[in-house]
């Protein structure tokens, strides 16, 4: 080892250098495995990875402070237009119309997210950090200008689309670059600094609804797209990553010929025309209708297309099998990783429409109901991710944990009534500490476990496993809810109007049970009969107790979910061998 001048350093410093100097004469003497960019051997190992030093936390200087910190904007800048958006909707439609088909604007948002992740990620690897960021800034801010500038209802589900696609960019590129920027054993810690950074966005039911209420809900875009704005610029003028290894060498079109377009074309068709026919069936047109059936079996079609390509067809397939170091531990990763995001868009997308619809429409009332959720979903997301590096591994045991809290948490909000609402907030903190507990920790499982240069690709694929998860559980939640919904309300608003208000007009019934389901409570007082408030108080009552019969169905549903995410968390493997300072991979 070479010699050391101390002079009057100080013996911590020495030893630091001391162990500097040590871990570079050890990457010296790694070769390079012929024909691998980024395969090396050491005394009869190989281990993947690029030429970073993942093992030893560098200084933390300003420009890689200022490189942290638009993480951070690009990561909250993904999240924040469905959390706000998704607490109003009733206020969108009632503007812009579009009550029949306002839930596309969630449904496109998560579609175009996942559908992009995969092909993005893979190229993300490829090309480098920077570059990719910066499209997926401009595709953010691009969508929320639509949306805030929408007329009708299909313009602004374009607009949540654009929208969708530059989150599913700048989410996985803010976890991929900070775990990048991070030393392995310690990424559990940088990322959960990271997701901490949502904070000032976890009231977004009540800054979205006093908003709203107050002013104008084109201004939630306003803001959302200035927040974006601030990332571009930072990652424009602060971020500048390392050339990735993987096309070190190579000219601008060997480059592009290894992008995988085939691939990105039969999963982003694939994904969407499968989802489409999904959300349709049973909701907007029956399951046998060609509306329906046509565009399932094309998604299907394409989707078994996309997996034959990737197995035998692509030269430079998507997901390389070099991902595939721990298989267990990705593939059951992956499938608790598919299920929280069911179970997480239950709870994030119902239980804001839920506190409105059965708890009263004030703005503050509704905007508090949401804080619980919130503040638990961000907690135990931070807590998981630092315990992952405090004990340096031990998921199983932390992924059983987190999968139990969400299973119960979310199958007991069932209890729900328009008179238990105080029961209802150690339940919520249960749920979302459970739901937290996965949904980041599980992707940052995957990037530990993986090839350092492929961390884009697997934080795509956690991404789009977990966005496809909650499209699923959403498009199947919200069929259950409406088949219980219609004839429950039906009943409660109708038999009410009828029994006790001798309101007998068909016509009349038809308009208020119409009214209660698109949550357009005032617009019931003009119908005649319902000028009385008392009597408006009574259909008002009716119908909450018939969305609180209906959305409990919702979690009943949740628990055959959580049972599942269970089992497969406890046969998880370890992953503390890999959070070693130095991992090699017997080939």
């Amino acid at each position: 080892m070479a010699t050391i001048e101390t002079g009057s350093e100080s013996p911590t410093s020495v030893k630091e250098k001391e162990v500097e100097l040590e871990h570079v004469e050890q990457i010296k003497t790694r070769e390079r495995v012929p024909g691998h960019a980024n395969y090396y051997e050491k005394d009869g190992l190989r281990t993947y990875g690029d030429d970073e030093d993942h093992d030893h936390e560098p200084p933390m200087t300003t420009a890689r402070i200022l490189s942290l910190i638009a993480m951070a904007f690009l990561w909250t800048g993904s999240q924040i237009p469905l959390y706000l958006f998704g607490g109003i909707p009733p206020y969108i439609y009632r503007d812009i119309g579009g009550v029949d088909r306002w839930v596309w604007f969630v449904l496109g948002n998560l579609l175009a997210l996942a559908s992009v992740c995969p092909f993005v990620g893979s190229l993300s690897d490829l090309i480098g950090r920077r570059y990719v960021a910066i499209v997926g800034a401009s595709f953010l801010i691009l969508g929320n200008i639509i949306c805030s500038t929408a007329h009708t209802m299909n313009v602004f589900i374009g607009g949540m689309v654009f929208a969708g696609i530059g989150a599913g960019i700048n989410e996985l590129t803010a976890l991929a670059a900070t775990s990048e920027l991070a030393p392995t054993r310690k990424r559990g810690k940088y990322v959960a600094v990271l997701v901490f950074t949502i904070i000032p966005y976890c009231p977004s039911v009540l800054w979205g609804q006093l908003v709203a209420s107050h002013s104008s809900w084109r201004y939630i875009g306003l803001w959302c797209a200035l927040w974006a704005l601030v990332g571009l610029v930072m990652v424009v003028f602060f971020y500048f990553p390392p050339p990735r290894v993987n096309s070190q060498g190579l000219s601008r079109s060997e480059i592009l010929s290894q992008i995988d377009y085939v691939g990105g074309f039969l999963s982003i068709s694939g994904m969407l025309l499968f989802m489409m026919g999904l959300q349709w069936a049973g909701y907007q047109y029956k399951w046998s209708s060609p509306h329906v059936l046509v565009t399932l079996i094309l998604g299907v079609v394409l989707l078994i297309a996309f997996v034959l390509w990737e197995t035998f067809g692509a030269k430079h397939p998507m997901f390389p099998r070099r991902l595939q170091q721990a298989p267990r531990i990705l593939l059951l990763t992956l499938v608790i990783t598919f299920i929280s995001g069911a179970n997480f868009f239950s709870v994030l997308l119902f239980w804001p429409t839920q506190a409105f619809n059965v708890y009263g429409q004030n703005p503050v009332g509704v905007g508090v109901r949401g804080i619980p959720i919130g503040f638990s979903i961000l907690a135990g997301a931070c807590i998981v991710l630092w315990l992952l590096s405090v004990f340096r591994g031990h998921n199983r045991e932390l992924m059983i944990v987190s999968c139990i809290f969400m299973t119960a948490g979310t199958g007991a909000m069932s209890v729900a009534t328009p008179d238990n609402l105080k029961v209802l907030w150690i339940i919520l903190i249960i749920a979302g500490l459970g739901i937290g507990g996965i949904v980041v920790p599980a992707s940052i499982i995957t990037t530990i476990i993986c090839p350092d240069d492929l961390i884009a690709t697997v934080s795509a694929l956690t991404l789009s496993i977990r966005v496809i998860g909650g499209s699923i559980g959403y498009c199947a939640y919200y069929n259950v809810f409406i088949q219980k919904f219609v004839p429950l309300v039906t009943y409660y608003v109708g038999g009410t109007m009828e029994m006790k208000l001798n309101i007998t007009n068909p016509e009349v019934i038809k308009e208020a049970i119409t009214l209660t389901g698109a949550s357009l409570l005032e617009e019931m007082k003009a119908l005649p009969g319902l000028e009385n408030p008392l009597a408006w108080d009574a259909v008002v009552a009716a119908g909450q107790l018939a969305y609180a019969e209906a959305y409990k169905w919702v979690y009943y549903a949740s628990i055959a979910f959580g049972g599942v995410s269970i089992i497969a968390a406890c046969f998880l493997g370890d992953i503390t061998q890999y959070m070693d300072d130095h991992v090699a991979v017997v080939m």
